[in-house]
């Protein structure tokens, strides 16, 4: 069971599923009006945190910096939408939804172990921060209010009357009967994050082609060239060593060479594969709301005649001659 104490530490924090898988960030902790307990926490799922998942908070824990529920990732994103009213509220019809959808019986959530009935129409929550708004909530329970949730809490975005803030403005803000001169204005913050995303895969592959060279090699042969020469003083002697006339013959053997080809394996490169993270720049629209005041005065002039004065949006308009 998470305590109100335990609220500023979970809020955009992450949220685990039963099976250890990031659901989200939470965002807004919704407490009960009567008793002030927490009741559930919104998740921030979907691309960039574009939308938000109601979890029942009863059965939660909070283990060190995150916050783990009972409940499938699959399931939590396909909670029911949920219209919130301006004041931060859950009505009952939609918390009873949210109930039936996650299998808890609303009969165990009207009653609680060691807590006695819970009527109906008292309510279902209150706001978190200033001891003034629990009060509060309290009260307005007491007074037959229609069961709903109050956000306690959000990530980032400044409190209304009935969301927790700080503990002074908040608790002032909420007290039952008394009334403020100051109004809260709030406005939603767009938060772009990034998801990482598994683009392809690449491989190195090896395999084996065979190409056609050529390469030119200088080869010698022997060829027969006759050679003559005329009978001199020199050689008389050996060319009359013989007969006039005789038959003879003489042999040469002749050689020439051959290319041989062989092939012999050489390594030659070595090739590795690596990842180059690159950055590029794009740019993200989205939607806020913001509040805006404007200011009205009524002013009686000398005939008793009625007027008027609507100022422009958050600039203080000069007094008229």
């Amino acid at each position: 069971m998470i305590t109100r104490e335990e609220i500023s530490i979970l809020l955009d924090h992450p949220v685990y599923d039963g099976d250890g898988n990031k659901v989200g960030d939470a965002k807004h902790v919704f407490l009960d009006d009567a008793s002030g307990r927490p009741e559930w926490v919104t998740v921030k799922t979907g691309l960039f945190g574009s939308s938000e998942s109601f979890i029942p908070i009863r059965d939660a824990a909070l283990v060190k910096d995150h916050l783990e529920v009972p409940y499938p990732k699959d399931k939590i994103k396909g909670a029911p939408n949920v219209d919130i009213d301006a004041g931060g509220h859950l009505s009952v019809d939609e918390e009873h939804r949210l109930y039936e959808y996650y299998g808890i019986d609303w009969g165990s959530v009207l009653r609680e172990p060691g807590e006695g009935d819970r009527a109906p129409g008292r309510g279902t929550a209150g706001t978190a921060g200033a001891a003034g708004a629990a009060g509060a909530a309290g009260a307005a329970g007491a007074a037959g209010a229609p069961g709903r949730s109050t956000t306690a809490g959000t990530a980032g975005t400044a409190g209304t009357s009935a969301t927790a803030g700080k503990a002074g403005a908040a608790g002032a803000a909420g007290t039952a009967g008394r009334s403020s001169d100051a109004m809260t204005r709030s406005e939603e913050r767009m938060r772009v994050g990034v998801e990482r995303h598994e683009t392809g895969h690449a491989r190195l592959r090896k395999y084996v082609v065979t190409e056609e060279v050529q390469q030119t090699v200088p080869l010698r042969h022997e060829e027969v060239r006759v050679e003559r020469e005329p009978i001199t003083d020199a050689n008389r002697g050996e060319a009359m060593s013989g007969p006039a006339f005789k038959e003879d013959e003489h042999e040469v053997t002749l050689h020439e060479e051959r290319p041989v080809v062989e092939t012999e394996a050489v390594p030659v490169e070595r090739v590795r594969m690596t990842t180059e993270e690159k950055t590029r720049e794009e740019t993200v629209r989205g939607r806020v709301r913001k509040e805006r005041i404007e200011a009205e005065t009524e002013m009686n002039d000398e005939a008793g005649r009625g007027r008027r004065d609507t100022p422009g949006r958050d600039v203080p308009r000069k007094g008229r001659p």
